[in-house]
């Protein structure tokens, strides 16, 4: 299945503002940090970054910790490095209401759209759980969640084209937004919605979250199917800590005759896991999932929040070890879309996605980890390194409260759950949610023949013909 991308997107080559002389300049010592750290394009796959400069000036206002200049700092690190020359860079456009409605009400978004600015100082919470200091109405807040979304939704749709390999969206993972209701400083599920686009093609998509926070949103979309895997690796203390949902046992419906009963995955960690225990946990779990499910593409929710010094997480997770994860997902080989998320210590955001850029155009090994002295906004970052100690961090790491015990625990527990996952499912004979309606004949004609193709895989061994039975 191909999709136009005639007016989806157009070419990004973002330079200075402050005219051509400077402009030749900045070039000159970009060029040179490109040879420096032998940034090329990657070799047999294509890697696409889509952005929208207009995002990075929403406010949420000056004590939210959510802060969209966040982005800023991170496209200014990458760009220093020059590793945009080793993608196709792309200014998404606001996603169109019938997109958002894929996923999203009429109602919450006409509400979404119209909604009055609030006051600084107003907490009263509004229709749909917006306002209050959470989810505030700021100036633009509509077109925001568009510009968002729109990226997402464009990122998903290179990969469906087969023109990207990997697509890079940092400004999204929203992934607490519901159908009807705004969450967790998230107001429109880009994440459900780039899922939605990747359905039509693909006949499984594992999604994977390593925020701090449970991907409660994107979870709860998919509840009821087994076209969606999701995993998530969060921080659980009950209602003491938001939302309150993602513990070991939450693993989809209790009926068993549901299609989504055991394809939610979740990884409940306490606070002070370190890089060496998270690494473990995520490449154990994910590859026995990949194993299990066998998913045709990957959606990875890289939220910075679960990184050491994070103004809301609690972990003494680092770059390298968050980094790690996108290494890992990229080693798959399948079809990857990169999406942001939380991260509310701005430094330590652009460091982690710097970072993962540089693993998915394959410049990691080579990239000098001192921070390029013509970087904007370079002393924000406090320590000159994309690396810096957990001492340099946090003076004093937090104690992992992660036991070996615990840990184990939960390797054991999600693997026993996987047992019960069938390792191509079907959409033929279920009913499909009515957040998949929209899935394309296509895909059920693909579905069809992989079936058709096991069963006559499977006659040989049923007559004995000396091929080992399968278990």
């Amino acid at each position: 299945m191909v999709f136009s991308t005639n007016n989806i997107v157009q070419e990004y080559r973002p330079l200075s503002q402050h005219g051509e002389s400077h402009n030749a300049a900045l070039l000159a010592k970009v060029n040179r940090e490109i040879l420096k750290n032998g940034i090329v394009r990657p070799k047999g796959y294509n890697v696409s970054w889509h952005s929208n400069p207009e995002i990075e000036k929403h406010h949420f206002g000056h004590a939210h910790p959510m802060k969209p200049w966040r982005l800023t700092l991170a496209k200014s690190l990458i760009m220093s490095y020059g590793m945009h020359t080793a993608m196709d860079t792309y200014v998404s456009r606001l996603a169109t209401r019938e997109e958002l409605e894929d996923f999203h009400s009429e109602d919450y978004l006409d509400y979404l759209k119209t909604a009055k600015v609030a006051m600084p100082d107003d907490e009263t919470p509004k229709d749909y759980n917006l306002g209050g200091s959470d989810c505030p109405i700021f100036e633009g807040l509509f077109n925001y969640c568009s510009m968002y979304a729109g990226a997402s939704i464009d990122a998903a749709r290179k990969l469906c084209n087969n023109e990207s390999d990997i697509a890079i969206n940092w400004s999204g993972g929203l992934h607490h937004a519901k159908k009807a209701e705004a969450s967790g400083f998230c107001y429109v599920n880009d994440i459900v919605l780039a899922i939605l686009q990747l359905l039509r093609k693909h006949p499984r998509v594992l999604y994977i979250d390593i925020d701090v926070h449970h991907g409660d949103g994107v979870e709860e979309a998919f509840w009821s199917t087994d076209r969606v895997m999701t995993l998530s690796m969060h921080k659980y203390d009950g209602l003491n800590f938001f939302p309150g949902t993602g513990d070991l046992d939450r693993t989809g419906p209790d009926n068993e005759g549901n299609p989504g009963a055991h394809h939610a995955i979740n990884v409940p960690l306490s606070d002070g896991i370190d890089d060496e225990q998270y690494v473990w946990l995520f490449t154990t779990i994910v590859g026995r999932c990949v194993d299990k499910f066998q998913p045709t593409a990957i959606v990875l929710q890289c939220g910075a929040d679960s990184l050491a010094g994070d103004r809301l997480g609690r972990f003494n997770v680092q770059v390298q070890g968050h980094g790690a994860c996108v290494a890992y997902c990229k080693s798959l080989k399948l079809p990857l879309l990169l999406i942001g998320g939380g991260g509310y210590t701005p430094r330590n955001v652009a460091r982690a996605w710097a970072h993962e850029t540089s693993i998915a155009i394959g410049c990691d090994e080579t990239l000098d980890p001192i921070i390029p002295e013509h970087t904007p906004y370079r002393e924000h970052f406090r320590h000159d390194t994309l690396f810096p100690t957990l001492e340099q961090i946090l003076g004093e790491p937090r104690v992992n409260r992660n036991t070996k015990k615990k840990v184990d625990e939960i390797v054991s527990t999600i693997t026993e759950q996987l047992r019960f996952v069938n390792g191509a499912p079907s959409v033929q004979s279920q009913v499909i949610p009515p957040d998949l309606t929209g899935l394309k004949d296509e895909v059920e004609d693909m579905l069809r023949e992989e079936k058709e193709e096991q069963e006559e895989n499977r006659r040989p061994k049923e007559q004995g013909l000396g091929v080992p039975m399968e278990y």
